[in-house]
C-alpha cells in the first residue's frame, strides 16, 4: 500500500499542486499557536506537553482514521486516505515553483528579478548578492526544501508503514518541522512570544526526528551523484554548518555534484511577524563559517540538483517496489 500511496500522491502533486495559501496549512497554524497559547507556561516541562499536543495529536489522528477505514471499509479507502495525507506533507510543487522563477530569471540575465524572488521566497536581503552566490543560496534552499517535503516524509512515512502507522509517520516528521520553525519565529504583536522552553523543546524534538531522515537522503545524493565524493564531502565538512542535520544534506550534496556550498547566511529582511506567517513548507535559512570544496555555484549546477534530487525519487520508489513485490512474492 505504501508504494501506490507514494505513487499516487506524487503524481496528483504534480498535476494538482497544494496552493501556498490553502486552509490545511492555515489550520496548522492556527493549531500551533493555540496549543502554544494555552499550554505554553515557560517552564521545560510545559514546553514538552505543547509540543507533545501540538505534533502528537495530528498524528494520532491520521494513524487513527487509516485503522477505521481499514477495519470498516477496507484497505483500498486506507490508501485513498493514505495518499490524501501525502499529498499534504510531500511534494516538490509547494516550493518548486519558486526554484523554476530564479532559475528562469537567471538563465533570462535578469540578476536584479532573481535577487528580489530569492527574498520573497525566504524574506531574506538579497540585494547584494552576486551572482554565484544567488546560485549557492538558492541550491541549499532547494536541498533543504526537497529533504523536508520529499525525502524526510518518505522516510518516516515508509519506516511507519511497516507497523501500519504510515500516515502518521509523514504528518508527525511534517509537524514536527512546522512547530519548531513556527515557535521560533512567532509574532510578538499579534500574540505573546513563544517561551524560551518551548522553542527548545521544538528545537531538540526536531533535531532528533529529523536526525536519520538527514542520513537516508545524504546517502540517497551520494548513490546517485558522484559516490565517493559525496562521503568524503558528507564525512569532512557537514560540521561546517550551524545545524548538524542540515550541514549532512549540504555536504552530501555539494560532494555529489561538485559545487561549493557554505558561507554567510542571508539575514532577514523582515520582521518575526512576518516570517511567522510563512506556510509549514519553507526552509530554514542554511548558513556555515566556511565554504565546502567544489566550483563555485554556476547556473548548470541548478539543472544538476534537479537531477539529483529527481534521480533520488526514482531510488526510493525502485527501492519501495521491491519491497512491495518482496512481500507479495513472500
Amino acid at each position: 500500500m505504501s508504494f501506490f500511496a507514494i505513487l499516487f500522491a506524487l503524481l496528483i502533486e504534480q498535476v494538482r499542486p497544494l496552493g501556498r495559501g490553502n486552509s490545511i496549512h492555515a489550520t496548522l497554524r492556527a493549531w500551533a499557536r493555540w496549543v502554544g497559547g494555552n499550554f505554553d507556561a515557560g517552564k521545560p516541562h510545559h514546553g514538552w506537553i505543547a509540543w507533545t499536543l501540538a505534533v502528537g495529536l495530528p498524528s494520532v489522528t491520521a494513524v487513527a482514521v487509516h485503522w477505521l477505514l481499514i477495519i470498516f471499509l477496507g484497505w483500498p479507502f486506507a490508501v485513498l486516505w493514505s495518499t490524501a495525507v501525502l499529498y499534504v506533507t510531500l511534494g516538490f510543487r509547494q516550493f518548486s515553483h519558486h526554484f523554476t522563477d530564479i532559475r528562469d530569471a537567471l538563465d533570462a540575465g535578469d540578476e536584479d528579478r532573481a535577487r528580489q524572488l530569492l527574498a520573497d521566497w525566504q524574506q531574506v536581503d538579497a540585494r547584494e548578492l552576486p551572482r554565484s552566490e544567488i546560485v549557492r543560496h538558492v541550491i541549499e534552499y532547494s536541498v533543504l526544501a526537497a529533504h523536508r517535503h520529499v525525502f524526510g516524509v518518505l522516510t518516516w512515512f515508509s519506516v511507519l508503514a511497516a507497523f501500519g502507522f504510515g500516515p502518521g509517520g509523514a504528518v508527525f516528521y511534517r509537524m514536527s518541522e512546522f512547530v519548531s520553525r513556527y515557535w521560533k519565529h512567532r509574532s510578538l504583536k499579534d500574540a505573546q512570544p513563544a517561551s524560551e522552553a518551548l522553542q527548545l523543546s521544538a528545537s531538540q524534538a526536531w533535531a532528533a526526528i529529523d536526525w536519520i531522515p538527514a542520513r537516508t537522503t545524504a546517502l540517497a545524493f551520494a548513490v546517485v551523484g558522484s559516490f565517493e565524493d559525496a562521503i568524503d564531502c558528507w564525512r569532512n565538512h557537514a560540521q561546517r554548518f550551524p545545524n548538524d542535520n542540515d550541514g549532512v544534506v549540504l555536504a552530501a550534496t555539494s560532494g555529489a555534484v561538485n559545487v561549493r556550498l557554505g558561507g554567510e547566511a542571508l539575514k532577514s529582511a523582515l520582521s518575526p511577524q512576518a516570517a511567522a506567517a510563512s506556510s509549514p513548507g519553507d526552509a530554514s535559512a542554511p548558513g556555515s563559517t566556511e565554504s565546502t570544496p567544489g566550483r563555485e555555484a554556476e547556473v548548470g549546477h541548478l539543472r544538476s540538483i534537479v537531477g539529483l534530487v529527481w534521480r533520488s525519487v526514482v531510488l526510493w520508489m525502485v527501492l519501495l517496489a521491491l519491497l512491495t513485490l518482496a512481500r507479495l512474492l513472500g
